[in-house]
C-alpha cells in the first residue's frame, strides 16, 4: 500500500502559512482522497498515523476497490510523506559509508561505532516533497545529497525490544538527507552537530510504502528485518551513487530499541537509516573528482519499490 499526502494544483491552500495537506492512497497513477472516501477516516497523514490499528486493515481493503473519484496524478502535487513529523532522528547504520567518510577526513574507523547505533536529531519543519525545489544555502559552497531510506513510527512506545521494534513500523519511504559539507566540517570540530549544515532542508516521498508490499524482498534476523532493495542516485540523470538496504550494519529495528530507550516515540516520528554506502558526493570525492551541487542540478534517489524522490536545486 502506498500513502501520500498531496494538494490538489488548482486548489492549494495554506493555515498559518503551512500548506495544509490531505492523505491520500495511491493506486494506479491516480490518488484517492482517504477522507472523503472512507467514512470517519482522518483527512491527514498524521490523523491516520495516530489510529493506526484501526485504520490500516481499512486501507488496505480499500486498494483493491475500484472507486469513481480518483483523481490522476498529473492534477495533485505530493508533499512529504509525513509533512511535519512530531520528530527526526537520522542514525549512521551503513558501515561503508562511514568508513568512506572518516578515511577521506584522514581518520580511523572508532571502535565504538561497532557498540551501539548512533543518531542526531534534525528539524521536523524542513521536510518537503518529491518535485518541490532546494534553495542552495548561501553560506555554502560544498552542497551534497544523501541517498537514505526512511520508516515511520506507527504507535508510542518506550524501551521497546529488538524482537518487537518491527511491529511499530507504519512503512519506509526514501528520505534525501541534504548536506552542506562545508559547513559540517567546522560544526563538527566542535563536539556538536551537525546542525546548520543539515536543517535548511530533508525531501522525503514520494509516497509511504508500507511494509506488506515488500514481503517478498524481507530477509527476517534476530536483530531485525533487513530489505533487499537496490539503491540509486542520479544527478542530470547520470547515475552517481549505487547501493542496497541489505547492507545495511544496523537495522530499523535496533535504531527503534535504541532510540526508544528511555523515551517515548510517537506515531509520525521519523527515522531516518544514514547513507547507503556510495550514496553522496562526499564518498565519491565532491570538490576534487566531482562537483559539489549546484543550481539548476536535479536529484534523483530512486529505491526499489519506494518510488523516485526528484528535486531540483535553485540559488538562494
Amino acid at each position: 500500500m502506498k500513502l501520500v499526502s498531496y494538494q490538489r494544483k488548482k486548489e492549494i491552500t495554506t493555515v498559518e502559512n503551512q500548506v495544509e495537506w490531505r492523505a491520500g492512497l495511491y493506486v494506479g497513477k491516480k490518488v484517492m482522497d482517504i477522507a472523503d472516501t472512507v467514512e470517519g477516516a482522518p483527512s491527514t497523514m498524521q490523523g491516520l498515523l495516530n489510529e493506526w490499528d484501526k485504520w490500516y486493515p481499512c486501507l488496505l481493503e480499500q486498494q483493491l476497490t475500484e472507486h469513481k473519484d480518483m483523481i490522476p496524478l498529473e492534477e495533485i502535487q505530493l508533499g512529504a510523506p509525513i509533512p511535519r513529523p512530531p520528530s527526526f532522528r537520522d542514525f549512521y547504520a551503513f558501515e561503508q559509508h562511514v568508513k568512506m567518510c572518516r578515511k577521506r577526513r584522514g581518520l580511523e574507523m572508532v571502535p565504538e561505532w561497532y557498540q551501539l547505533p548512533v543518531f542526531y536529531f534534525s528539524n521536523p519543519a524542513a521536510f518537503i516533497g518529491t518535485e518541490a525545489n532546494i534553495t542552495k544555502p548561501k553560506q555554502t559552497k560544498s552542497l551534497d545529497y544523501e541517498l537514505e531510506i526512511a520508516c515511520v513510527i506507527s504507535k508510542k512506545g518506550i524501551d521497546i525490544p529488538i524482537e518487537r521494534a518491527d511491529e511499530y513500523i507504519a512503512g519506509f519511504m526514501i528520505l534525501n538527507d541534504w548536506s552542506a559539507r562545508d559547513i559540517q566540517r567546522e560544526e563538527v570540530k566542535v563536539g556538536l552537530g551537525p546542525a546548520k549544515a543539515k536543517d535548511f532542508a530533508t525531501s522525503t516521498g514520494p509516497w509511504l510504502v508500507t511494509a506488506d508490499e515488500l514481503g517478498g524482498r524481507m530477509i527476517p534476523s534476530s536483530n531485525g528485518n533487513r530489505y533487499d532493495l537496490q539503491m540509486t542516485a542520479r544527478i542530470n540523470g547520470k547515475q552517481y551513487s549505487r547501493g542496497n538496504f541489505v547492507d545495511i550494519y544496523y537495522t530499523f529495528a535496533q535504531m527503534i530499541a535504541r532510540a526508544s530507550e528511555a523515551c517515548f516515540l510517537y506515531p509520525g516520528d521519523v527515522i531516518g537509516s544514514g547513507t547507503v554506502g556510495s550514496g553522496c558526493l562526499l564518498e565519491l570525492g565532491g570538490g576534487e573528482q566531482y562537483n559539489w551541487l549546484q543550481p539548476g542540478d536535479v536529484v534523483e534517489l530512486e529505491i526499489d519499490h519506494l518510488g523516485t524522490l526528484r528535486n531540483t536545486i535553485i540559488g538562494a
